[in-house]
């Protein structure tokens, strides 16, 4: 198999609202889009994100096509989360989970998006 491009869609509410999210807090940037999706693509992360209307009629199978988000989470590993944290919060995301550290060295943090996406930033220490 030579896999040659990989993409996470998410079904929410409102794609305009999480693919501004996406945009302004982790510098996402439109790759395509049309009536109830949006792909986003990032320079230095791998998988697209793809948001698409809860509903559309094209979503298969269709049985499983309600809303993304119960016990998800969209997790990026960087190097300064301090700095993107105080960046982040500064922008006004709204904070579920402020900078901690678990005693794996796991430090992380965690916004929601409007649509009640989780965003979280991880930086291992020591």
């Amino acid at each position: 198999m030579n896999i040659t491009q990989t993409a996470i869609s998410l079904n929410v509410a409102d794609i305009d609202a999480s693919a501004s999210f996406a945009k302004t807090h982790f510098g996402y940037e439109e790759a395509m889009a049309s009536d109830g999706f949006v792909s986003l693509q990032h320079a230095t992360a791998g998988p697209n994100l793809i948001f698409l209307a809860t509903g559309l009629p094209t979503f298969k199978p269709s049985e499983i096509a309600g809303p993304a988000g119960q016990g998800l989470l969209l997790v990026f590993v960087v190097e300064d989360l301090d700095e993107q944290f105080k960046r982040i919060e500064k922008a006004g995301a709204s904070v579920v989970t402020p900078p901690a550290t678990e005693p794996w060295g796991e430090r992380y943090c965690q916004f929601a998006d409007p649509n009640g996406l989780i965003w979280q930033l991880v930086q291992w220490v020591n």
